[in-house]
């Protein structure tokens, strides 16, 4: 027994090695088709422009991809930022909304300056009244003429000010419209930043926030599940259909995925790949029975032919689920379901598996 045990976990660690090898490898080997790539085209370094091209390659986008590709050798920052925000690309998203922060301090600024510049002009007017009440106190046998000649001075002051408090009122209005277009469009931008822009599903950032406030309130009594569903070989289909088919089956499995789920449970696209849903209130025994819920959903509703045949056959699938409080924090929740999945992955009898805490760690 000792020795069976013995055998099978050298076997689990030689199958998680060999696991790790081949994602090392890929990633690897996805890294330097992008530094080749930037490096043809003499595209900047910056972190930006690394995630529109690893977009372009990798995210399933065959219009961004096509788009890219029509901007030549040499393609202008302003263009991949355009193209980056038209796509809307968390990285130039988040560009945007620095330039839009910048814009809005640049208005209250000037709008302060005008402000400033306003009250000294009305500091000036209350002197020029001060100094003519003083004048005529202290004699008070000023002439008519003379009198009248200091009023007319004061009502030129007063109608200069009422000119500069009209075009300030003015500045002032359009300084405002300015920052309220600024603030919908920053918080426009930080919507998309969050947004999946194939699928509009949310992404990845919008995940991590989901897993750390879900993870701080979960416990056995609370439970909480992540589930991750995985498309198998996703570079296998868009070399067999072609990119634009696969965008079109991925846009509509978040069709499916959104509509086989309740309104408030959480679904988002996080890789090009895989899909994550976060629910709440389940246990374990229900998060599985949703997951093959949502395993034969897609497995009726997307078929494609196979290529060696003119049948037709389900979308490949890997499901991994894990549990909120079985997991030290929201990192290693998303962690452990990932390594649910990765085992799912490699037994495609089991295309299902959640993970379980202690030695035998799937179910």
């Amino acid at each position: 027994m000792e020795s069976a045990r013995t055998q099978g976990g050298k076997r689990d660690r030689t199958m998680h090695g060999a696991q790790n090898r081949g994602t090392a490898q890929g990633a690897s080997e996805e890294l330097q088709k992008i530094s080749v790539f930037m490096l043809k085209h003499q595209i900047a370094g910056l972190p930006r422009n690394y995630e529109l091209v690893h977009a372009a390659f990798t995210g399933g986008n065959s219009d961004l991809a096509r788009e890219l590709a029509t901007l030549g050798p040499r393609p202008a920052q302003s263009a991949l930022d355009q193209l980056g925000l038209k796509h809307r690309l968390p990285g130039h998203c988040g560009v945007s909304t620095e330039r839009l922060q910048e814009e809005t301090l640049k208005t209250l600024s000037m709008l302060s300056d005008h402000l400033s510049l306003g009250l000294t002009q009305k500091r000036a007017f209350t002197h020029s009244v001060e100094s003519v009440i003083r004048s005529i106190r202290e004699d008070v046998s000023v002439g008519i003429d003379q009198l009248l000649g200091e009023l007319e001075l004061l009502a030129s002051i007063a109608g200069d000010m009422v000119k500069a408090e009209t075009a300030l009122s003015s500045q002032v209005s359009h300084g405002l419209e300015s920052l309220e277009s600024a603030d919908r469009a920053m918080r426009a931008a930080q919507a998309a930043m969050k947004r999946d822009q194939l699928t509009g599903l949310a992404n990845r950032i919008s995940l991590f926030q989901t897993l750390d406030e879900v993870h701080a309130d979960a416990s056995p009594a609370k439970p909480s599940a992540l589930v991750l569903i995985e498309i198998v070989d996703l570079a296998g289909l868009q070399h067999q259909y072609g990119d634009e088919a696969v965008s079109k089956l991925i846009r509509g499995l978040a069709t499916i995925f959104r509509k086989a789920i309740k309104k408030h449970d959480f679904i988002a696209r996080i890789e090009a790949d895989t899909f994550a849903f976060v629910f709440q209130g389940i246990n374990a025994d229900e998060a599985h029975i949703i997951a093959e819920r949502l395993f034969t959903t897609a497995e009726n509703n997307l078929v494609f032919a196979s290529e060696t045949s003119h049948d037709v056959g389900g979308l490949p699938l890997a499901i991994g689920h894990a549990m909120a409080h079985e997991a030290a924090d929201s990192a290693a929740w998303l962690a452990i379901a990932k390594t649910a999945t990765m085992l799912a992955r490699q037994n495609p009898r089991q295309p299902i598996i959640g993970y379980k805490p202690g030695p035998r760690q799937v179910a």
